[in-house]
């Protein structure tokens, strides 16, 4: 069996929030014909218990690195001097690098993946591996979302949001340039890079997300989380920027007018690791923060809607994608829907403004709420199935041979 080193910017396991479900999927693929060599950041506690498992599950080699996210930040202002771009000092490591040069060396692995543009360096600098054997997946244009961030923030965040969103183009640019295949999560975000980069436009291809429909079964017995009365719930890492101000934006300008409608419905939010503005919605009456919780299929199950107000958003949305596959009634804001091929709309409710929102969520009857539910299930099943849409990168592994 042959050697392929995997680098990540997250330990890929075990799969519970968007970046982690694309890549230990995209592994746990890869694995079938690779001994996979991983090196990787851990910057949550909690999956340091995994490390052993997924040393196994690798079958060769595995580096893992534990990121503070504070020295990390404070790491990544040196950047502001020297022109580079805060991405690239954050996930900076010499460990890594001499563990990366050491596998090299060892084991002369015969392909690389690179799982988002922070770890590209890691290769770029690498002078014994052959460009045209590497692959990376950015996953999504993440300069452009630094540059939506540029939008709403007050000074200087803006001023460094849009510095990051242009250095950090220049490294997804310069990554693209030295690999042999790139790869975005859908059609939109490829399409997008090809307009960024267009030198290295022939080398770009989409590999849509996927959803485990087993995981995901609508028709599995959960245990009512919520108790009586109506429950709109929202899923997501809770210290991710675009879902703080989702759920923010949903509390402050939807869920109010919803409450003046029906006094009994409550709203949730649903994920790991709430940050203190998220704490605080929980103060406030038919609010409901949960933190981490064991499983997230009984919260979706029985939601009366799975609501997803993101304003700001690049890619595809794993929470639409397994809401469907539970065939929950869904409401969700534009940019939600970028990643998604067309055809999702019209499986569910979208809306642009707070006044819209609230109306799907009031008007829509229950007939029509089980009925897009069902077929949002039929759909998300023939669309996005995991072993499909990564025959992708089966298709550009052959081609660098």
């Amino acid at each position: 069996m042959q050697d392929l080193l995997f680098l990540s910017q997250r330990i890929p396991y075990p799969p519970n929030k968007g970046d982690k479900i694309r890549s230990w999927n995209i592994l746990a693929h890869l694995r079938r014909s690779f001994r996979i060599h991983l090196g990787c950041f851990i910057d949550d506690p909690h999956d340091r218990q995994y490390t052993a498992k997924l040393t196994e599950i690798c079958g060769g080699e595995c580096h893992f690195v534990t990121l503070d996210p504070r020295l990390a930040k404070l790491r990544s202002l040196i950047s502001l001097a020297t022109g580079d771009s805060l991405t690239r000092r954050y996930f900076h490591d010499a460990g890594l690098a001499a563990w990366v040069d050491q596998i090299v060396l060892r084991h002369q692995p015969a392909h690389v993946f690179c799982y988002s543009s922070a770890v590209a360096p890691y290769v770029l600098n690498q002078r014994r591996i052959a460009p045209s054997r590497c692959m990376i997946d950015f996953v999504d244009v993440d300069s452009d979302k630094w540059l939506q961030y540029a939008e709403t923030a007050r000074l200087p965040m803006r001023w460094i949001y849009r510095r990051e969103g242009r250095t950090l183009l220049k490294l997804e640019r310069e990554a693209a340039a030295g690999f042999g295949a790139v790869i975005l999560c859908s059609r939109n975000e490829a399409d997008l890079f090809r307009k960024l980069a267009p030198e290295s436009a022939a080398k770009v291809v989409h590999a849509n997300n996927g959803v485990d429909t087993d995981f995901f079964d609508p028709e599995g017995a959960y245990d009512n989380p919520y108790g009586a009365g109506p429950v709109y719930a929202f899923t997501g890492a809770m210290d991710y920027w675009p879902n703080v101000d989702a759920v923010q934006w949903f509390a402050d300008e939807i869920f109010p007018k919803v409450r003046e409608a029906r006094p009994a419905a409550r709203f949730a939010i649903v994920g790991t690791n709430p940050t203190e503005a998220v704490k605080a919605l929980g103060t406030r009456d038919g609010i409901l923060v949960t933190g981490r919780v064991p499983d997230i299929r009984p919260y979706i199950a029985h939601a009366e809607a799975v609501v997803v107000p993101l304003r700001i958003a690049r890619g595809i949305q794993n929470k639409v994608l397994e809401a469907m596959a539970m065939r929950r009634f869904i409401v969700a804001a534009g940019p939600a829907m970028q990643g998604v091929e067309p055809a999702a709309r019209t499986h569910l409710r979208v809306a642009d403004d707070a006044a819209t929102f609230a109306r799907h969520l009031l008007e829509t009857d229950p007939a029509t709420r089980v009925a897009l539910g069902q077929s949002a299930g039929d759909y998300v099943r023939q669309a996005y199935g995991w072993a499909a849409n990564l025959a992708v990168i089966d298709r550009a592994l052959a081609r660098l041979g």
